[in-house]
């Protein structure tokens, strides 16, 4: 039986996400199907790979509405929007080194909306004081990105605990990396 799109979107995300260079025959194998059956629902990689940025942005944007940025202290929604992207970090990190590969200028405007929507809630953080102000909403958001995409990378590799990954994501976001002395 064939997968249908959004299965086979997911299949091929999860398997992008562990290992990026991946053919399109690796592709296929991962979703068990031939070649020529991926090839009837993408023609090539570039299409597989727009097929592949909807379904991220779709999954940045039901991470942002569930992890409800308006809401509550900003680092507690910090912390909400980096658990609901735990589930697919290894894929925004495929996305993110895919997106490099696009003309200039060619962003979709989905992703222009989710960076908005996150560098809202920096924003936010900065004008209530629990933010540092001294650093950018839009490097911040791209942070945030590095963060989670990184962290998921050290779980695909053994180096961090899948448990641990997501909180200390947000606590090296939150807290930077100099050392406080105990209170």
């Amino acid at each position: 039986m064939l997968p249908d799109r959004e299965a086979l979107l997911h299949t091929a995300a999860a398997h992008l996400g562990r290992h990026p260079t991946a053919s399109m025959d690796d592709i296929a194998r991962a979703a068990g199907i031939s070649r020529a059956t991926l090839h009837r629902w993408f023609a090539g990689r570039g299409a597989l790979v727009r097929g592949l940025e909807q379904l991220g942005i779709s999954r940045v944007r039901a991470a942002v509405d569930a992890a409800r940025l308006e809401e509550g202290d900003p680092g507690d929604a910090l912390r909400r929007l980096i658990a609901e992207a735990e589930s697919f970090a290894g894929f925004l990190g495929f996305l993110m080194s895919e997106s490099q590969l696009f003309e200039p200028g060619a962003v979709e405007p989905g992703w222009t909306e989710a960076d908005e929507r996150i560098a809202a809630l920096f924003r936010r953080g900065q004008e209530t004081g629990v933010f540092r102000v001294d650093l950018t909403a839009a490097f911040l958001t791209e942070a945030l990105y590095a963060l989670v995409t990184a962290s998921a990378w050290a779980v695909q590799e053994g180096r961090v605990a899948e448990r641990d990954a997501g909180p200390m994501t947000a606590e090296l976001l939150l807290g930077g990396l100099l050392r406080r002395e105990p209170r």
